[in-house]
């Protein structure tokens, strides 16, 4: 694999791509499926025996700028699952969300962008 390019995100996401494609070609018996499983494996291949580091890490870094706001709110929403100490509300008039302590009961929020007043527990 010396002077090759090898494995990133892009052939992760087209890897999971191949998989679901080749269980629904599985199961479904539609031809269509195979062939799209097929070009995604053909691809993931070519991709990683690459020689042409410069491209492929272009074609990475277009990926990632594509799909940075979805991994965003996956990582937002990863967080605040993990965070056991804080709640999370959105403001009924601007929907920005308000980050409160849980345990405190009722309690009067007011959002610090338009300082509306509204009632939650936490």
């Amino acid at each position: 694999m010396y002077g090759r390019y090898g494995s990133d995100q892009l052939n992760k996401c087209v890897m999971v791509f191949t998989i679901a494609f080749m269980v629904i070609s599985l199961f479904t018996r539609l031809t269509v499926f195979y062939w799209l499983a097929l070009a995604g494996l053909i691809l993931m291949y070519f991709r990683m025996l690459s020689k042409n580091i410069y491209k492929r890490s272009a074609e990475n870094t277009k990926y990632l700028k594509a799909t940075a706001g979805i991994r965003r709110s996956f990582a937002r929403m990863k967080s605040r699952s993990q965070d056991k100490s804080h709640c999370y509300f959105k403001c009924p008039s601007c929907k920005q969300t308000v980050r409160v302590p849980r345990g405190k009961g009722k309690i009067s929020i007011t959002c610090p962008k338009c300082s509306t007043e509204f009632v939650k527990k936490t």
